[in-house]
């Protein structure tokens, strides 16, 4: 059942399915382009997912983050003004630093699964949306585009960081030095992506994938963030914070329940406690 308390939003459409929240960035007409109005709302949003508070979605166990209409989000509004810096030139950055960066942490450290549904354009920032999706679900129209180098520009919203793990080096140096687009049967080929479906399929695909996170125990959340550390930890520390955080899910009413379930030969009943 999708529930009503939304908040009110201008670029953004949400809605709570059961245990999942749906963020869809809502700007059909500019193909869902990521100005700061939309990420500003985006940021909103997610600050209270999964926190067990009073907010919007704070008893949310997972997300799905896509877009309405033909684009996922096909990058900066590049129509948008822009910051000046003292000697008049436009200080490109400082929206990054402001704004974007922010966003971009923000969802690093979701303490809830995120599912990205990809249709249409994944361009610039929205490519960067896109590949912080712990499952990354695509169209088969869906692409993937570091479209900076077009405009003299370069990556952003978190791409080199993200991008050279993910594909490594080489690929990762194809996408942001030639600018072409990398269609989503690819994506899935080179390791981009977890599923490349039909387009009619997409939404669906994603909603079940979200079911399923949102029926998992709290240490899903425990999960995504020792894999994200992981990509930039070294083995010994890597050791000692599944150690600790073994130890936080060891606390937990789902670790009883699943040791139970064990036991007794039937399916966990995970309450995300």
């Amino acid at each position: 059942m999708t529930s009503t308390e939304t908040p009110s939003l201008q670029k953004l459409k949400v809605s709570l399915e059961g245990d999942v929240a749906v963020i869809g960035l809502n700007d059909p007409a500019s193909l869902n382009a990521a100005g700061l109005d939309l990420a500003e709302e985006l940021g909103g949003v997610l600050r209270g997912l999964g926190s067990g508070g009073k907010a919007w979605g704070a008893n949310a166990r997972a997300v799905i983050l896509t877009g309405e209409g033909r684009a996922f989000c096909s990058g900066a509004n590049l129509g948008a003004g822009r910051d000046m810096d003292a000697d008049g030139f436009p200080d490109t950055g400082r929206g990054l630093e402001r704004v974007y960066n922010p966003l971009m942490t923000l969802l690093r450290d979701l303490p809830i699964p995120i599912v990205t549904a990809v249709n249409g354009a994944a361009a610039g920032i929205g490519c960067s949306l896109a590949l912080m999706g712990d499952m990354i679900v695509a169209g088969e129209s869906a692409y993937f585009l570091q479209a900076f180098r077009r405009i003299g520009l370069v990556p952003d919203g978190g791409s080199t960081w993200l991008l050279p793990r993910l594909v490594g080096k080489a690929r990762a140096m194809e996408m942001a030095l030639m600018g072409e687009r990398l269609p989503a049967t690819t994506a899935l080929n080179w390791g981009l992506i977890n599923r490349c479906v039909p387009d009619d399929q997409l939404m669906t695909t994603a909603h079940e994938i979200a079911k399923n996170l949102s029926e998992g125990p709290k240490a899903l959340g425990m999960i995504r963030r020792l894999m994200w550390d992981a990509l930039e930890a070294g083995w010994s520390e890597q050791l000692h914070a599944e150690r600790s955080m073994q130890a936080h899910a060891g606390r937990t009413s789902d670790f009883g329940e699943g040791v139970s379930a064990f036991f007794q030969k039937r399916p966990a009943k995970f309450t995300g406690k």
